[in-house]
């Protein structure tokens, strides 16, 4: 018994660590749809939408007569005297139905429906920027991750340059063609790029759970990207229109918004026309009493009383004088839309200077990219002539080692200028609403 016990717990570690060391592959495309997905962010604004497409709808009813039924029962105590009779209402009761349209509500209903049309656009509005940024942490976690494990298989592509170095020195110092010193220098060297590897290393582990956070995946999935830092080209023509920008238009919707409410707040202070249509039934209220039927004498009777009723109002209210709190309101509310415009302006300024950042930025990692290319190609000649004197014994260790550690920092840059370049990038179509 204690043996099948033993066997399901190692089972179901076993599935359990299948489970949340699992490698994921994903492409640039998958991790941007795997972000969208879980993004909270997402979902809140989806929901955002959602709500103000049922806004809409709910204006729209404003417009259309409106059904109400009413019941009520009734019972009474003590009976009501009246005039030598007793009504009782044990039990009476009444029912109707009316039904009220609104002819005239002052402009109040149709700026209702604007307001909730430009409800509904400004929702769609705020989804996209919420989508942009979604697309915009993706990338950025993406490309990140995939130049620290560059770094990482930098530095260990440098280790084994290293311990090759390290071999043939130790050849040579065994023939009595070089020196025990040099040994040393080496095992320097490769203690260093250990320690270097071992940094790497880490940010990649952090790099990792930062991404798997951004996708929704379990932190201790392992994560295969299948992209490359790719070949970058120049930037063409940059422009800096903000028009194509969800934020923008945004702005311009609350300018708009302000507007509505001067007529909803107009509104209040109009004549308001309304037309209301019922029918009400009673029933089951009594007349008691003592009536003469003619021969003096006095009989007890009873009459019940029930019947319907149709009614039909046509209601018209005309504002008077209310000592100027109409104009003193909206002249309240017209300031909303002044604050609005000036906002639009101020924001309008913000964003064109992001987009302006935006594109010094693309452009200064092009040039840095343009620059950490060629530092490049000059420390792999560099290394291969220290090489080759090297071999021939006309340069000393400490010089081939200067050319590999020049080599290995201009790889780093190149790695980080072309990631960075991918970062600005993206940026770029972000401040531009073109991601």
């Amino acid at each position: 018994m204690k043996k099948n016990k033993l066997i399901l717990i190692l089972t179901i570690l076993l599935a359990v660590s299948s489970v949340s060391g699992q490698t994921l592959t994903i492409d640039r495309d998958e991790c941007r749809r795997m972000a969208l997905k879980h993004s909270e962010n997402l979902k809140k604004a989806q929901n955002g939408l959602a709500q103000a497409e049922l806004d809409h709808k709910i204006a729209r009813t404003a417009y259309l007569p409106k059904f109400d039924a009413t019941a009520s029962a009734m019972y009474m105590l003590p009976d009501i005297d009246m005039m030598g009779a007793k009504m009782q209402t044990h039990g009476a009761y009444l029912a109707g139905i009316q039904l009220v349209q609104p002819i005239y509500a002052g402009g109040k209903i149709t700026a209702g429906r604007k307001l909730s049309d430009l409800g509904r656009e400004a929702a769609q509005s705020q989804l996209e920027i919420s989508r942009m940024d979604v697309l915009n942490e993706a990338d950025n976690a993406y490309w990140t991750y995939i130049a620290v494990r560059d770094k990482v298989w930098l530095m260990q592509s440098y280790i084994n340059m290293i311990d090759t170095l390290y071999s043939q020195t130790q050849t040579a110092v065994d023939a009595g063609m070089a020196m025990e010193n040099d040994l040393l220098r080496i095992n320097a060297k490769r203690s260093e790029l250990q320690y270097q590897k071992k940094k790497a290393e880490n940010g990649a582990e952090l790099c990792r759970q930062a991404l798997c956070n951004v996708i929704g995946a379990d932190y201790e999935t392992s994560i295969e990207p299948t992209d490359t830092l790719p070949e970058c080209v120049a930037p063409s023509s940059l422009d800096y229109d903000i028009t194509a920008r969800p934020e923008y238009k945004l702005m311009q919707l609350n300018v708009d918004v302000a507007r509505q409410q001067v007529n909803m707040v107009r509104g209040d202070f109009l004549p308001t026309v309304g037309l209301s249509l019922g029918y009400s039934y009673y029933g089951n209220i009594k007349m008691k009493g003592m009536a003469d039927l003619g021969d003096g004498n006095y009989y007890p009777y009873t009459q019940e009383y029930r019947d319907g009723i149709a009614s039909g109002v046509l209601s018209v209210s005309i504002p008077l004088f209310h000592w100027g709190e109409g104009i003193k309101k909206v002249r309240k509310a017209k300031l909303s839309v002044d604050n609005a415009m000036l906002d639009l302006n101020r924001n309008t300024d913000l964003l064109d200077l992001e987009v302006r950042q935006a594109a010094t930025n693309l452009e200064d990692g092009w040039n840095m990219i343009s620059s950490a290319r060629l530092a490049l190609e000059l420390a792999t000649e560099n290394l291969r002539v220290m090489h080759n004197r090297y071999d021939e014994a006309v340069s000393p260790l400490t010089d081939l080692l200067d050319a590999q550690t020049q080599w290995q920092q201009a790889r780093s840059n190149m790695i980080e200028a072309a990631t960075q370049y991918q970062i600005y990038r993206t940026a770029w179509l972000r401040a531009t609403g073109r991601l």
